[in-house]
């Protein structure tokens, strides 16, 4: 059986999968209303920044899901 070598970066249609997917879980974090005094709002907090680094990481823009303040995508 041959081998074959990893690839270095996500096909484009791995990346449209991945956004998707951090998409999900974006909305797994923000939903909740908790406290901003507990612990487990620090730790999605803490997830929820992790997430949009990779995002970034990986499309080399930032996350086309997030919305501030109802104003629409974060525009560049």
């Amino acid at each position: 059986m041959a081998r074959t070598k990893p690839s270095k970066q996500l096909s484009q249609d791995e990346i449209e999968r991945f956004l998707v997917a951090a998409e999900a879980l974006h909305r797994s974090i923000v939903k909740p209303l908790l406290s901003p005094m507990s612990e487990h709002y620090r730790a999605l907090q803490n997830t929820h920044e992790a997430l949009l680094k990779t995002v970034k990481d990986i499309t080399g823009k930032d996350a086309p899901f997030i919305r501030w303040h109802g104003t629409g995508p974060v525009q560049q």
